[in-house]
């Protein structure tokens, strides 16, 4: 197996799979094991607090944040930066890193909804309901993905800390509107999106380690020639003897 391979598969595949295994041990111990117990017990009513708060204003706020994660919109916003970094930076580096992460983040939802079966929250949907399990929110994972994807690379290039902060706190914020708005369009109970936020997350800092470390050396470290009876061993730079 080449130095490649086994970087990614250690670097990458590694970390994606146990986080992975973590998702549906999350999932395990919400909708099996921790079911009557606080804060758990308190969820359905706190989604229903949410259903009976609506109003025609805030239903539009939150059609706006969840139209702002739904698929199309993550695929083409990611698309989108992709290509905007790669022609401002020109390199691969950003680029690769953020459709990385929004790729993870979605392989992990997908293959975690199919071992978690749990129900919708038992209040009125605003939303059809797409034919997987409440457990994770995979809007909420995209938004995560993607935004604390795009603050993280914003921030770095940032002159200076008020503008680190600004992006942090623009960006941040769309991800924690996401996950209010799955929540009071009755598409999710609380711990579906803040695992959601875990796996978002945690996909960006992989990604971010791996593919964003300068340091990282993902070819076969270059070895001097062994060394043969009559080479020359007179240092650079140093006066030829004779």
């Amino acid at each position: 197996m080449s130095d490649v391979a086994v970087q990614i598969a250690r670097r990458v595949l590694l970390p994606v799979a146990l986080l992975f295994a973590a998702m549906v041990g999350l999932g395990l111990l919400v909708t099996r094991v921790l079911t009557h117990t606080w804060p758990f017990t308190v969820e359905d009513t706190v989604n229903r607090e949410f259903a009976g708060d609506r109003t025609s204003g805030w239903n539009d706020v939150s059609l706006v944040f969840s139209t702002l994660a739904s698929t199309q919109m993550i695929v083409v916003v990611t698309v989108l930066a992709a290509l905007v970094l790669r022609l401002v930076l020109h390199r691969w580096r950003e680029p690769i890193f953020l459709c990385a992460a929004v790729t993870a983040q979605a392989l992990i939802f997908l293959f975690t909804t199919m071992v978690i079966d749990r129900n919708r929250p038992a209040v009125a949907h605003m939303d059809s309901s797409p034919p997987t399990s409440s457990f994770p929110s995979g809007h909420t994972s995209a938004a995560t993905a993607l935004y604390v994807g795009l603050a993280l690379l914003l921030a770095l290039r940032a002159r200076s800390t008020p503008a680190k902060v600004a992006w942090w706190t623009l960006l941040v914020l769309v991800p924690v509107g996401v996950a209010l708005t799955r929540m009071y369009r009755g598409m999710h109970h609380p711990s579906d999106v803040v695992a959601s936020f875990v796996n978002g997350g945690t996909c960006v800092a992989i990604m971010a380690r791996t593919v964003l470390d300068r340091t990282l050396t993902w070819g076969r470290a270059k070895v001097s020639p062994p060394f043969r009876p009559g080479d020359d061993v007179t240092p650079a730079g140093a006066p030829a003897g004779g």
